[in-house]
């Protein structure tokens, strides 16, 4: 049942890294209410439901599939549905499939709602003892030419770096 105080319009929901435990509240309760949910890997996302008796729908989200999928999930969107992206572990959207799919519901005038939780960029920095200041560049390009300008670049940067390996 959705509540009367949930909008409609996408929701960025943020999954526990690790524990399921870390799940929040407002979390469940989007999750639970939600109309569809979209994830990376319906593998890995079946396990967080199954762990809190979502039944919601789950649809493959990823990488191969995102540019293709965002039409039919704005048609939905447009007739008001309200839609969840989840990613395997954390904030989606974030080195994560989402940012087509924001970019054109932002373009849409639809809401996009972020739930906040679980962010592996800020975790780690937490216990790094590093400094506060610092950039999250993701993931470093695989190719060669491209991989060496971006440490170089990176070398003359000083603050904290965070990178996806």
């Amino acid at each position: 049942m959705i509540s009367q105080s949930q909008k409609k319009g996408l929701y960025l929901v943020s999954t526990p890294i690790g524990n399921l435990g870390d799940l929040t509240i407002r979390a469940l309760e989007i999750l639970k209410n939600s109309e569809l949910i979209l994830c990376e890997d319906t593998r890995v996302s079946i396990k967080l439901l199954n762990h809190f008796n979502i039944k919601t729908q789950l649809i493959a989200f990823h990488k191969f599939n995102e540019r293709k999928k965002t039409k039919d999930i704005i048609n939905h969107l447009m007739n008001g549905k309200i839609i969840s992206l989840i990613s395997d572990a954390g904030t989606p959207a974030i080195s994560d499939p989402g940012r087509v799919l924001v970019k054109e519901c932002i373009s849409n005038d639809i809401p996009v709602i972020p739930i906040p939780g679980a962010s592996s960029v800020i975790t780690s920095l937490s216990i790094s003892g590093f400094s506060d200041r610092f950039i999250f560049y993701g993931f470093l390009d695989e190719k060669k030419n491209k991989l060496n300008k971006e440490l170089e670049f990176l070398s003359k940067v000083n603050c904290s770096i965070i990178i996806f390996i």
